[in-house]
């Protein structure tokens, strides 16, 4: 997964200014995003401050985190099987 380079508080701010009327083709070249990554920010974390917003980004490192886990085991589980299935 890659890391953004923005960090949660600074993209708070710039949908706060989107917020105090500031249209999108400024933020975008003001802060040098794409206006398809502005929108799926207002999308995603919409009416959020700083504190909310650090801590949907940790749980959604944690969730791809396990997703990998769990794909691990679900491929050594598979092997596993294939292997015991051969020995009988």
């Amino acid at each position: 997964m890659r890391k953004s380079k923005f960090s949660p508080t600074q993209i708070a701010k710039i949908l706060e200014e989107f917020d105090l009327g500031k249209d999108v083709e400024t933020i975008a070249r003001d802060h040098g995003v794409s206006k398809a990554t502005f929108y799926k920010w207002r999308q995603r974390y919409g009416r959020m401050e700083a504190s909310e917003l650090k801590k949907v980004k940790k749980l959604e490192e944690e969730n791809a985190k396990l997703k990998r886990m769990y794909t691990d085991l679900a491929l050594e589980l598979d092997m596993a099987k294939y292997i015991i299935e051969k020995k009988l």
